[in-house]
Formats: structure tokens, C-alpha cells, sequence
């Protein structure tokens, strides 16, 4: 396999604020929705990228099964 694939980089400086549902204090609100990326926009038409992680390398690859395999 090829080193041609895509380098990613995620980072967040701090997580977002929690949301609390003003009518019952007692109750948190419902959670913001978790972001969603495809996978064919995440990989644009490579079967490989790599994401970096608080200093590690991870590989995202599409099997030839097309399912995705992340290692380290």
C-alpha cells in the first residue's frame, strides 16, 4: 500500500459548554448532536488517510471488504 494518503489533523482546545434545561435545574437538556462526516468526504476517494492524535499516528483504511479498520 501507497503513503499517498490524506494527513488529518483533529485538535480541540476544550470541550463545549454543557447545555442545562432552564425549566427543571435538575434535568441537563438533551445533548448537542454529535458531528457527522461521511466517509467518502473524509477519505476524498483515497482508501487511506492518517489522523494525528495527541502526538500518535492513526490509519483509517477501507478494507477491500469496504468496511473501515482504524489502527495505530
Amino acid at each position: 500500500m501507497s503513503n499517498t494518503g490524506t494527513l488529518l489533523t483533529l485538535s480541540r482546545l476544550s470541550p463545549p459548554p454543557r447545555a442545562t434545561n432552564l425549566d427543571d435545574p435538575g434535568r441537563d437538556a438533551p445533548a448537542t448532536p454529535v458531528r457527522r462526516v461521511s466517509s467518502h468526504r473524509l477519505l476524498a476517494g483515497e482508501r487511506e488517510l492518517v489522523i494525528q492524535h495527541m502526538g500518535s499516528e492513526y490509519h483509517l483504511r477501507v478494507t477491500r471488504n469496504g468496511k473501515l479498520i482504524l489502527t495505530k
